[in-house]
């Protein structure tokens, strides 16, 4: 049933689209004009009028980085006018409704708490989805990479999200995200893809002693000694006051 509140709706960026053909976008066709009365609404009020349809069905777009293909049935690349943006066959479809309702509703549930600053947080589709479709974590989809198509293609992905959302709020790419995965796999037994991971944050952060620190610790679990041993001194020549380095340093140079 229709939202109450207009305001969430016009700003609600969930998950279909129609922005194509809108002036400056990398796939802008042939005009679009954006129908007086949509058909099939369902979530959105049956009587919004186009410039409404034109500024959610636009933030749906950025929010996800999608196009219109993604929820509605049509050919990406084709004229808007071969799209069935009626039918409900497309599975997307009837999540993006999913979600905007939800959206409605944890902004309602907002509403009760007292706020914590001067205005009032509302949640937004770009609060989680930034860009992406499925708004996961790096650490969540390198993992669910590395368990469908194994470490080769968990690695590619990595430098590929890099290259694409590095700078934007999409990932975390501080040295805490594949630290965090590499003590992940550690704990599974993974040794060779915590190793893996753990070189990884190491080439990317070569002057972090923490980095270090952690491919060593990899490398002292797997029972590669001698690696253990240069990494701890890589991490200790960074900063001297580790404690952990020094301490697994005495060991493994102390011997079995």
């Amino acid at each position: 049933m229709p939202r109450k509140n207009p305001v969430v709706l016009l700003a609600a960026l969930a998950a279909c689209a129609v922005s194509a053909g809108l002036p400056g976008t990398p796939w802008a066709q042939e005009p679009w004009t954006w129908p007086e009365k949509a058909a099939n609404l369902k979530v959105l009020p049956p009587d919004s009028p186009p410039e409404r349809l034109r500024a959610v069905m636009t933030g749906f777009t950025r929010a996800l980085g999608v196009g219109c293909s993604h929820c509605h049935v049509g050919k990406p690349g084709q004229p808007l006018s071969t799209y069935d943006f009626a039918t409900d066959t497309n599975p997307a479809k009837g999540t993006a409704r999913a979600m905007l309702t939800m959206l409605g509703t944890i902004n309602d549930q907002l509403k009760e708490i007292q706020p914590s600053g001067a205005k009032r947080v509302n949640m937004w589709c770009h609060t989680c989805h930034n860009g992406r479709a499925r708004p996961m974590t790096l650490e969540e989809e390198l993992t669910e990479v590395l368990d469908t198509d194994g470490l080769e293609a968990a690695v590619a992905r990595y430098r590929d999200l890099r290259e694409r959302f590095h700078g934007r709020a999409a990932y975390d790419f501080t040295e805490r995200s594949l630290n965090q995965l590499g003590y992940n796999l550690l704990g599974a037994g993974k040794n060779q893809e915590a190793i893996a991971f753990f070189k990884l944050n190491a080439e990317n952060f070569p002057a972090s002693g923490n980095v270090h620190d952690s491919l060593a610790e990899a490398y002292m679990t797997a029972g590669q000694r001698e690696l253990a041993i240069i990494y701890y001194q890589k991490a200790l020549g960074i900063d001297p006051d580790n404690k952990n380095a020094l301490e697994n340093l005495r060991k493994l140079q102390a011997g079995p």
